[in-house]
């Protein structure tokens, strides 16, 4: 009988994954260089990085399908070289390529899963249903998967992932080459998930994608970490933020910069940008000069860095072909919510 050691001293009960020391390495070219990760229960914990990062590496020995050279993980309170085959027990793994069988059907594909899992035949059915349900595939279920669009495989592939009921769960670039509906269908399922206590860990190509779902981003290159922290905290790693303001009455326009020293000139445009971190606090302060000189803006932008920013800054202009979050210019109305 194998017995399952226990956390060492220090570590929370309710940290989902947690790394330290990671280390891969292929011949000469060293793939994870060392990286620590921790990654809290409940969250979506989402790692960035350009092509040949080391991001499915990492993903592919948190998941047990590949061991490590060296540094120790726990997965879900196991540990990944002690117990292997508990944390394969608590964990789903949905890769870039789909894991369905096109040939059977939807129905088909879920009670593979199930069997493999060692469901009793009463239960395998009601999860298969149940799961079915909750992907809104019931009415394509007994249809071959090879007719399904590409987001309807995608759910059916997750629906299948979440067969053995796995309380972590790895979506290795999950929304790949799909369109931008069956993206969002995507993201709702991992909402939910999460919603339900499920640890999410995501690698994607689309910053937009990590900035709308993860509690937490590392971003990883050259298989080191660069940066880790919430989405707002890897913004403000990046200068670059102001505030614009424009306006249609030149003489406005010239007590204004008059009371905003420091402000850059657009003349033309009759606008003014202001260095700024876009704080409700620094807008404020803003708002505050023009009313002290009785100057009103006809129209305030707040810009503040993004996760593209934040990528091509850590990694470089040559890091490859990731793809990032549109730019995106928000009102002050947006920003202060």
């Amino acid at each position: 009988m194998t017995t399952t050691p226990n956390p060492p001293a220090g570590t929370a009960p309710d940290i989902a994954i947690e790394a330290r020391g990671l280390r891969k390495a292929y011949g000469d070219k060293t793939v994870l260089d060392g990286i620590d990760l921790s990654v809290p229960a409940g969250t979506v914990f989402s790692l960035l990085g350009p092509n040949g990062a080391g991001k499915t590496t990492a993903v592919q020995i948190l998941s047990t399908l590949i061991g490590a050279d060296g540094g120790e993980a726990r997965v879900a309170g196991h540990d990944l070289a002690a117990a292997p085959q508990a944390v394969r027990a608590a964990i789903g793994v949905t890769g870039q390529f789909s894991a369905v069988d096109n040939l059977i059907t939807g129905e088909e594909n879920m009670l593979l899963m199930a069997d493999l899992h060692h469901l009793g035949r009463s239960e395998r059915r009601s999860v298969t249903a149940e799961l079915l349900e909750r992907f809104d595939l019931t009415e394509a279920a007994r249809k071959p998967a090879s007719t399904y669009s590409g987001g309807m495989r995608r759910r059916l592939d997750i629906a299948m992932t979440l067969v053995g009921r796995p309380r972590v769960i790895f979506l290795d670039e999950p929304t790949t080459g799909l369109d931008p509906r069956a993206r969002n269908a995507t993201w709702g399922v991992i909402r939910e998930l999460v919603a339900g206590g499920v640890t999410v860990f995501l690698t994607t190509q689309y910053l937009d994608e990590a900035d709308e779902l993860a509690d937490r981003i590392a971003l990883l290159n050259g298989g080191r970490l660069v940066a880790q922290g919430t989405p707002g905290e890897l913004k403000r790693l990046v200068p670059g933020g102001h505030v614009r303001l424009r306006f249609t009455d030149p003489a406005a326009y010239e007590n204004a910069a008059r009371a905003l020293t420091g402000s850059a000139r657009d003349d033309e445009a009759l606008a003014l940008q202001i260095p700024s971190d876009g704080t409700q606090r620094e807008l404020r302060a803003i708002l505050d000069w023009l009313d002290a000189v009785d100057v009103a803006a006809d129209e305030l932008t707040v810009h503040t860095p993004d996760l593209d920013d934040v990528f091509f800054a850590l990694t470089g202009p040559e890091s490859g072909p990731t793809v990032p979050a549109p730019a995106r210019t928000k009102s002050a109305e947006e920003n202060a919510r």
